[in-house]
């Protein structure tokens, strides 16, 4: 199986605009961009998912996209930001990826939101806080 185009980045192997790296994490500009100044932010291990990355990973990531931020801000003088990441099927990639991207104006990024038929807010919440639980309780075995 060919290696992902994020992992070939990370490797040197693949041509990137590198804006920061370390033992951890990898973080370019994004070649298909949403708007100016967009980033991404790559584990430098190949990870599928969020809930692939260790701790430490975690971290690393948030901490270098407050630090980035911090830049963007003073390079575009943006509105706001956005950050996002997807996951599942949903990663087109396939390696763990975290976007950052300014706003310029409102309404240059869309959420489409919809009502979901038979979606109980407080039912649903319940038994995302139940899971939590065991999910924690599994984690410190």
């Amino acid at each position: 199986m060919e290696e992902c185009v994020f992992c070939r980045i990370v490797k040197g192997e693949h041509r990137a605009t590198i804006v920061y790296e370390d033992d951890l994490v990898v973080s370019f500009m994004d070649i298909d961009p949403i708007s100016r100044g967009h980033l991404l932010i790559v584990t430098r291990e190949h990870r599928g998912d969020l809930d692939e990355l260790t701790s430490e990973e975690s971290r690393r990531v948030m901490e270098i996209s407050k630090r980035l931020l911090k830049i963007l801000k003073e390079r575009y003088n943006p509105m706001g930001y956005s950050i996002m990441q997807n996951g599942g099927d949903f990663n087109d990639i396939g390696h763990y990826h975290m976007h950052l991207f300014p706003r310029y104006a409102a309404g240059d990024f869309g959420w489409v939101s919809k009502e979901v038929e038979g979606h109980d807010i407080e039912e649903e919440g319940r038994k995302i806080a139940g899971g939590l639980d065991r999910v924690e309780r599994e984690e410190w075995r």
